[in-house]
């Protein structure tokens, strides 16, 4: 385990002596009891983590494993990012449970969202999404789910929000699950202006959660039906429904959602004349937003403050509120451009494009000041030259952000957006290179060329989505068969191909046959995706040379032969 976890479950222990497990007790499954009700009966939730964490060296690996995952956590549900992301990123990248690493990854989309590193956190979702596929355990899968949701929710994209909600609502099999992943689309579709906090889904669905224990999640729903009564006028009604739970928001001791209600609260009593009120609470959420985090409800209670101040004719108090407003909003609104820009990094195209522009722009500039410099006084001269540095400076740092994004660019433009493999041009461009290497040292090379079976006939009997679903599938189950140095990539549509590296003929069969077990064998592991067959051709360097159009013409003769004997086989180039 990484030095740093190490450190958190250290201080979790310190000030107690060496703890016992309870006579009989079953660590994992004390785990397990605690992880299912971590939101609903939190402190519970820290004691038992804080008991477990001075037992620690008893643990089996399995249960210490998942008692390092919780700490992670409990430090970043705290607030904590600096200290979390860490952990969770050693878990996400280097733990041996598949289970762990969605889940941790599902976390840090969660927090890199929340702590706006945006590109980090759609990058991570990217990869989740990928992976979830090859995950079976439910929990791991609903909680995937759940953070796609909430982060594109903060994206914008509320659509795609939604459709990620419904497939977490599909996936619920118990009462807690039904609260988060339907409050999970509520939100989504209360900030898409699609329903409104007077809704009859609202009342259900609190009424749900907190029936279910989940009274955090009941809780943020309040908060939507709160800000939309003052939206509509009714102050008082939002004041009387948070302040009826506002003891059990304190109890759950979540920051994020704190600041919220009590930002909210000041709103509220602002708007009936409730001076005190409304500045006691203000105060609150400054107080309780996560630090360097510039939130909605920061700049709610910031503005709150500047206009209590504003009303009591306290100018002082006034502008200091005032200051702290305009950088809250001005982070804020900074915040919410990057999540655009992270979600739609194409646009990024066009803004190259305006800075190169600009660029040239700023060099006819200097040429223009060079002109009058030459025709001013000696004295002048020094002054033109500090400002015509001070500009070439700003100029080479565009160019240079500039450059950054045209690589990043190159990247994108070489990656398949869906499953995350070769495109058609990066893989002919690395097969090209490889059999140019082999040619030189008479390594043996085969091609391999596969290609769904009436994968049109899923498309139009079960959706593109469900589609997409399976190619990502047939990806996952593939590269468990390949080995590091093997070229993988998409061609097209659902037809795949595979340089595979020191292979015979025999060996690339063998390995073909593998990869066309794994797509067509049935698994309870998957049961909600559909399965699909392929038709696979295999073409060797032994026999037809290292020219990769040849290897690929041969590779796919050999397919439409397995396709003309019946599909779902292997057929090798002669």
């Amino acid at each position: 385990m990484p030095a740093f976890a190490l450190a958190t479950l250290a201080a979790l222990a310190a000030g107690g002596v060496r703890a016992q497990l309870r006579e009989g007790e079953n660590a994992g499954a004390t785990l397990v009891q605690v992880d299912a009700t971590k939101t609903s009966d939190h402190p519970t939730f820290v004691a038992t983590l804080d008991r477990l964490g001075r037992a620690r060296d008893q643990l089996p690996t399995d249960a210490r494993a998942h008692l390092d995952y919780l700490v992670a956590w409990q430090v970043v549900y705290a607030g904590d990012y600096v200290k979390g992301l860490p952990l969770l990123e050693a878990i996400a990248d280097h733990s041996p449970s598949r289970t762990l690493r969605m889940r941790a990854s599902a976390t840090l989309v969660n927090i890199l969202g929340m702590g706006h590193r945006y590109e980090e956190a759609f990058v991570r979702l990217n990869g989740m999404v990928a992976s979830l596929p090859a995950v079976s355990d439910p929990v791991a899968r609903m909680q995937a789910l759940i953070e796609a949701s909430q982060l594109l929710t903060s994206a914008g994209q509320y659509d795609l929000a939604m459709d990620y909600a419904n497939r977490a609502i599909a996936e619920s099999t118990t009462p807690a699950n039904a609260c988060k992943t339907n409050m999970v689309k509520l939100h989504a579709m209360y900030q898409a202006g699609k329903v409104d906090g007077d809704d009859a889904s609202f009342a259900q669905w609190v009424g749900e959660c907190q029936a279910s224990g989940e009274v955090l999640y009941a809780n943020a729903l309040r908060a939507d039906v709160a800000d939309s009564a003052i939206k509509h006028g009714h102050p008082t009604d939002a004041i009387a429904l948070l302040q009826r739970y506002y003891d059990s928001v304190l109890h759950d001791d979540y920051p994020t959602q704190t600041a919220q209600v009590q930002a909210t609260m000041a709103r509220a009593a602002l708007a009936t004349g409730d001076l005190d009120a409304a500045q006691r609470y203000a105060l609150l959420a400054v107080k309780t937003a996560v630090p360097g985090e510039y939130s909605e409800p920061l700049v709610s209670a910031t503005r709150t403050a500047y206009l209590i101040a504003k009303k009591r004719g306290d100018w002082k108090s006034a502008t200091a509120w005032l200051e702290r407003n305009t950088e809250a909003d001005k982070g804020y609104l900074d915040d919410v451009t990057a999540r655009s820009i992270a979600y739609q990094i194409v646009k990024q195209q066009v803004t190259a494009s305006r800075l190169e522009a600009d660029a040239l722009d700023k060099q006819n500039q200097i040429l223009h000041l060079q002109r009058e410099a030459d025709q001013r006084e000696a004295a002048s001269t020094r002054l033109y030259f500090l400002m015509l540095a001070a500009i070439t400076a700003a100029i080479v740092l565009w160019l240079l952000r500039t450059r950054r994004s045209q690589r990043r660019f190159m990247h994108m433009a070489r990656t398949d957006g869906l499953t995350g493999t070769s495109n058609r041009q990066a893989f002919v461009d690395e097969c090209a290179a490889a059999l140019a290497g082999a040619s030189r040292s008479g390594e043996k090379v085969s091609l391999v060329l596969f290609d769904l079976d009436h994968f049109k006939q899923i498309n139009d009997t079960h959706g593109h989505a469900e589609g997409d679903w399976v190619l990502l599938r047939v990806v996952a189950e593939c590269r468990d068969h390949l080995r590091d140095h093997d070229v993988f990539g998409r061609l097209g549509g659902e037809e795949f191909a595979v340089m595979l590296r020191d292979t015979t003929p025999a060996q690339a069969r063998e390995i073909a046959e593998r990869m066309r077990t794994a797509i067509s064998a049935p698994s309870e592991e998957h049961r909600t995706i559909l399965r699909a067959t392929a038709s696979f051709g295999v073409a060797s360097s032994v026999m037809f040379g290292y020219e990769l159009d040849r290897l690929l013409m041969k590779a796919d003769e050999a397919m439409y032969q397995a396709k003309n004997a019946g599909r779902d086989r292997v057929v090798i180039a002669t």
